[in-house]
């Protein structure tokens, strides 16, 4: 039996303090090294297939161009051989931190070996990595963005039958957003309330992957299908075309993450019932500031521990918001997040 991680949950507020402490100081503030050179940092992100990852890049981007850091940037396109070969390209560039999203959650532990033996410190960004001793864990509280995804489709459907996907098999956080949804679905299937008439993962979270998977459910039982819980906007995305080619479209409650664009608009137009918001411009502050004051051997701020099965992982995690049509502009649009115009432009 896996071992429960180990979270405890810090406010925005809290997390944003620790990014704007990094932020107030002078560009010097990212150097390292005796003769005052520049921080360099890389970032290794598995993909830039959904819009919160463009959005991480850009936001990591940002912040290290403002801070004065030397950041590397690689793009693995969902292949973790391909990711592996970069960290190494980039540790041989001589960066201090390293930023992983990793693509393989548990093969992603040989990168982190390969940069402890070259001093170099890791940041797992968003994903965490299994089975080694990665330096610190920079995230969201992944249990509770499944928790908010189980807690509305139970809410919104009491009785029915349901197809429940989740997130990509080689991703941590796919298994604690399940753990996290089971909390309120299993407790519906046992009392005969719900019957899952499917359940599978969406590898490499891509749409037309969730697409077929929701077509192959609606042929097997005739359209009879209730609810779904989407792991992400992305695989949201997919479910609903599916749906919407029977008709179904707006009258099955779904779930979804992210709170990218299209999910947006989706809601306002009545397709996708939810998303969860997470973030993403604190998050990649986060990940910066903590790279500068772990560069400088300082501690980062850490009040949390995640574990991956190795060990209670120093974390720092945000905390996720249910977003529906109902708090849509005020969580969204009212925080700059999403433009007003483009979420309700026909």
């Amino acid at each position: 039996m896996r071992k429960m991680p180990k979270i405890l949950s810090i406010s925005l507020v809290a997390l944003l303090s620790v990014s704007l402490f990094a932020g107030c100081g002078s560009k010097s503030a990212a150097t390292s090294g005796k003769n005052g050179d520049k921080l360099k940092v890389g970032l290794s992100l598995a993909t830039l297939q959904e819009e919160r990852w463009v959005r991480d890049k850009e936001t990591i981007e940002a912040e290290a161009k403002k801070l004065g850091i030397d950041l590397a940037v690689q793009v693995a396109n969902n292949d973790a051989a391909k990711q592996d070969s970069q960290c190494e390209n980039l540790i041989s560039q001589g960066v201090k931190v390293l930023i992983i999203a990793p693509q393989d959650a548990k093969s992603a532990a040989a990168i982190v070996d390969k940069a402890h033996k070259s001093n170099v410190k890791v940041i797992s960004y968003d994903r965490l990595i299994m089975g080694t001793d990665v330096d610190i864990y920079i995230s969201f509280d992944n249990v509770k963005v499944g928790e908010i995804q189980g807690k509305y489709l139970t809410e919104k459907l009491p009785k029915g039958n349901i197809a429940w996907l989740s997130g990509s098999p080689t991703d941590n956080n796919a298994k604690l957003f399940k753990e996290g949804a089971a909390k309120y679905i299993n407790p519906k299937i046992q009392s005969g309330d719900y019957k899952v008439v499917m359940e599978q993962p969406v590898v490499d979270w891509k749409p037309d992957n969730a697409l077929k998977l929701m077509e192959n459910a609606l042929t097997a039982n005739k359209n009879n299908i209730q609810g779904v819980l989407a792991p992400n906007d992305g695989t949201a995305g997919g479910c609903i075309q599916a749906l919407a080619a029977q008709g179904l479209a707006g009258k099955v409650p779904i779930t979804g993450q992210d709170a990218e664009l299209a999910a947006a608009k989706r809601i306002v137009e009545g397709t996708q019932s939810m998303t969860v918001f997470k973030d993403t411009r604190e998050l990649g502050k986060a990940a910066v500031a903590a790279a500068i004051k772990m560069a400088k051997s300082e501690d980062p701020g850490v009040n949390n521990k995640v574990n991956n099965e190795k060990m209670d992982v120093p974390s720092i995690l945000l905390t996720p918001v249910a977003v529906d049509k109902a708090n849509i502009d005020k969580v969204l649009i009212d925080s700059g997040y999403l433009k007003k115009d483009d979420v309700y432009k026909k």
